[in-house]
């Protein structure tokens, strides 16, 4: 058997992986990515041209996320001469308390306004309101494909090392460090080890005590404008009396506006997903009832994956030498340098922890077999 030696070992090549990595390279390590797919993949949650950029959150460990990954952002700076953060604004509104999320946001020097229905209707009139809206111009969508890449540069750079098509067979754990089982006669060794595999994370992990990952396929669904608009990102908490779920999206520059129901997809294996889009027709309705420029019968549906804890809240803490970030709940891609951040934190410092809504309970927090 063939065994490397390597600095610190990432398992997983999505967004959260390479952030986590890029982040470790800031601080002088040399981590190996290792990742099952090829480069630029479909399989997983990271994939597609954009990703919102939603900062409407009143909770106070999300807004700590948030102002980090945001200065993580404006770190990678320009991708073919544009940031990788498109700012032209995020309206939220619906059955939920915007005053509240306004007092969050304020309290971190986020800018935000109340806006009255007919006021936000005249602003964008592509769009249909009944209660106030919550409009903040310092969010919009993350450049995602675009993010991918730019990570991915920047750990070469830093002496790291990024290996596609490069699977996991077995993660286990011996006094001299963790040991990744790679197929055939390759193994490497690593002092520290961080998982961030997604779907997958589960049976990677499977004695590691982690909450229930449900992995959903979910299909929103890219509609074409019916005329020249401006498109802020979304959130309404639609009456759920009448509509699946919350409903969210974002205008795709060349595919239209997506618009998408927030968890309401079918549990899948990860390696057997179908690719079948569900819930369309009530897209559709949806779209013609709030959403009048738009046209509702051009949907272009896309498929992608959650893995969510049954409370929708991540999961970031470390046993022994392995780290792990994982159910990011169809929220997370934005957080990414943030969670990157805190994942390198709980690589290098045996005293950092997550915020408490991100740690796994105390009592299971033991080190022990992995798999």
């Amino acid at each position: 058997m063939r065994t490397e030696t390597v600095d610190v070992v990432v398992v997983g090549g999505g967004v959260m992986g390479l952030a986590t990595a890029w982040e470790l390279t800031r601080r002088g390590r040399r981590p190996v990515v290792v990742e099952r797919f090829a480069r630029g993949h479909r399989h997983g949650a990271s994939h597609g041209a954009t990703r919102n950029f939603n900062n409407a959150y009143a909770e106070e460990h999300y807004l700590d996320l948030l102002q980090r990954a945001r200065a993580g952002w404006e770190s990678l700076g320009q991708v073919d001469g544009e940031p990788l953060l498109r700012l032209h604004g995020l309206v939220t509104h619906g059955h939920l308390d915007v005053a509240e999320i306004r007092v969050g946001l304020d309290g971190r020097g986020i800018p935000s306004e109340i806006l009255a229905p007919a006021e936000a209707a005249r602003r964008w009139p592509g769009m249909r309101f009944d209660g106030d809206v919550l409009w903040s111009s310092d969010a919009g969508v993350v450049r995602a494909a675009a993010a991918l890449h730019a990570l991915e540069r920047r750990i070469v750079a830093g002496g790291g090392e990024v290996r596609w098509s490069t699977p996991v067979a077995h993660i286990g754990e011996d006094r001299d460090g963790v040991v990744l089982d790679l197929g055939g006669d390759s193994r490497l060794r690593a002092d520290a080890l961080v998982v961030t595999a997604g779907a997958w994370t589960g049976r990677l992990l499977g004695r590691f005590g982690l909450p229930r990952l449900a992995v959903t396929e979910e299909t929103p669904a890219h509609f074409q404008p019916r005329g020249p608009a401006s498109w802020p990102s979304f959130n309404h908490y639609a009456d759920p009396a009448s509509t699946p779920a919350t409903v969210y999206g974002m205008p795709t520059p060349g595919e239209g506006v997506k618009v998408g129901f927030h968890r309401v997809g079918d549990e899948v294996d990860p390696d057997a997903r179908p690719h079948l889009p569900t819930h369309q027709r009530a897209l559709a309705e949806y779209v013609r009832e709030w959403m009048p420029g738009l046209d509702p019968t051009s949907a272009v549906p896309i498929s992608c994956t959650y893995t969510s804890t049954d409370d929708g809240a991540f999961v970031l803490d470390r046993r022994g030498r392995i780290v792990v970030g994982a159910g990011f709940s169809g929220h997370g891609f934005k957080f990414a340098p943030g969670i990157g951040g805190v994942l390198a934190d709980l690589v290098l410092d045996p005293d950092a922890r997550a915020a408490p809504p991100f740690r796994l309970p105390e009592l299971l927090a033991e080190p022990g077999a992995t798999t």
